[in-house]
């Protein structure tokens, strides 16, 4: 099965994901834009360039993720 980009929501995190391992996604910077619609736009860029170029084994998982994880 390919990997996804999820929803994940735990005790302590509330984001994006990955569907095959424990990354998630953190932003590294505050968003940048002049409009909201822009700052959105930014924002998804970053994020999915970051889940694109992440590698699973760099982020071994404890459990299988869910859409929706309550750790």
């Amino acid at each position: 099965m390919a990997r996804q980009l999820i929803w994940i929501e735990r005790q302590r995190f509330r984001g994006f994901g990955c569907s095959e391992c424990a990354w998630v996604f953190i932003s590294s910077s505050a968003p940048s834009g002049k409009s909201f619609d822009e700052m959105m736009r930014n924002f998804e860029l970053q994020r999915d360039q970051e889940f694109t170029l992440h590698v699973c084994a760099d982020h071994p998982n404890r459990q299988k993720q869910g859409n929706k994880n309550t750790d």
